[in-house]
């Protein structure tokens, strides 16, 4: 096993302990995303964490805010706050939510939870680089199920119109929705202007970094959306592209068998 895997392992062990201290969270949502926001914060995303509100930044917005686990237990193994104040989760008075608050959390660009609203909050941030001539970069990720939403659509075609080459959408099509559409998502977001990539193993790290360091590289004037290839719940046999499991914690017995199978 290798040092990354033993990392990925590790941090999936922490949301699980998250969510079943609190009884509350979505653990396949967080578990289809964790390989994407490892390589992000690993590889891409430029910030401190001692100093969250750097300007030198990059930003990170997760659109789709109820995979938050995903995005604490991160945030954690990159020195923004120490692992164990994860067990707080969702409990009175803790900093984190089963949504992502801006105002409590170090390291979380935009309170997000409500779909659809992320993305927009992203376009802004974009936009307000280009007006000041600054070369940072933003990122989001969205859902599958969270481009239902009207407003993803609209910032699309505003975001091509703008000419926003600093923005990178990633998405995360865990298929949570194929039993209500199965849209072909690339043809449609080139249909807007974007310049688009594909992942089609969302939870292979080379393959991760490789489409990402494509889009960060390419010299399009146009935005750029990547589609990732996720399945939902990775890494848990019984959880896996498992509907009753969307909002669900894990009894004791169930918990047993979700840390044995991460050893």
């Amino acid at each position: 096993m290798t040092s990354e895997e033993v990392h990925l392992k590790g941090l999936r062990k922490d949301i699980v302990d998250m969510v079943y201290a609190s009884k509350e969270g979505h653990l396949p949502s967080a578990f289809s995303i964790l390989e994407i926001l490892y390589v992000l914060y690993k590889d891409f995303l430029k910030y401190n964490p001692l100093n969250p509100e750097s300007e030198n930044r990059d930003i990170f917005i997760l659109s789709k805010g109820h995979g938050s686990q995903a995005l604490y237990s991160v945030l954690a193994h990159y020195g923004f706050f120490e692992k164990e104040k994860l067990l707080s989760f969702c409990k009175f008075d803790s900093i984190f939510g089963g949504h992502p608050d801006k105002n409590k959390v170090p390291g979380v660009e935009a309170s997000t939870g409500s779909l659809g609203h992320g993305f927009p909050m992203a376009l802004g941030m974009a936009l307000a680089f280009k007006i000041q001539n600054k070369p940072n970069k933003v990122f989001a990720l969205i859902g599958d199920g969270e481009s239902e939403e009207g407003t993803i659509w609209e910032s699309t075609q505003l975001a091509k119109n703008l000419g926003l080459d600093n923005l990178i959408v990633i998405m995360d099509k865990n298929k949570s929705q194929y039993y209500a559409q199965d849209f072909e998502y690339r043809k449609i977001w080139e249909s807007f202007g974007w310049h688009s990539l594909e992942i089609k193993d969302g939870h292979n790290l080379d393959e991760i970094k490789n489409v990402l360091n494509e889009a960060v590289s390419s010299k399009t004037n146009n935005p750029k959306i990547i589609i990732a290839n996720t399945i939902k719940g990775k890494g848990i046999s019984f959880i896996e592209n498992n509907r009753e499991w969307h909002h669900k914690f894990p009894n004791e017995e169930e918990y047993k068998k979700i840390i044995e199978e991460l050893k």
